[in-house]
């Protein structure tokens, strides 16, 4: 039993670990803020979950498993509503999103639009 409880929770563990590094490839692959504010925040959440998810496996249930479910309640909650934070001051500090694919070529090259 113990052995299988070691496979979950490893697999979990790589899972996540795998998705914070496809996060961190999405900040570098995209082409303006808000596509990598998007990649991030996303990925970032469920890599969390799952690592927290592989700890929680491992752990059993003791008083740390507990501990460990409210961290995961925390970033459950404030993970997506930090990115919409971050999201409507960029938009409020006259930051535009790329909409189309024209856009996207200059999306690197041109600096932030002002108001």
């Amino acid at each position: 039993m113990a052995v299988v409880v070691d496979i979950v929770s490893w697999i979990l563990l790589i899972v996540g670990s795998a998705l914070g590094i496809i996060g961190g490839i999405g900040i570098y692959r995209f082409p303006d803020f808000f596509s990598r504010l998007h990649a991030t925040s996303i990925t970032d959440t469920l890599c969390a979950a799952l690592i927290l998810a592989g700890l929680l496996v491992q752990e059993g249930f003791t008083i740390n498993s507990a501990k460990l479910l409210f961290i995961f309640v925390f970033i459950l909650y404030t993970s997506p509503l930090s990115a919409h934070a971050v999201a409507r001051a960029a938009l409020h500090g006259g930051l535009k999103p790329v909409t189309g694919a024209d856009d996207a070529e200059d999306a690197e090259d041109a600096p932030p639009s002002k108001p």
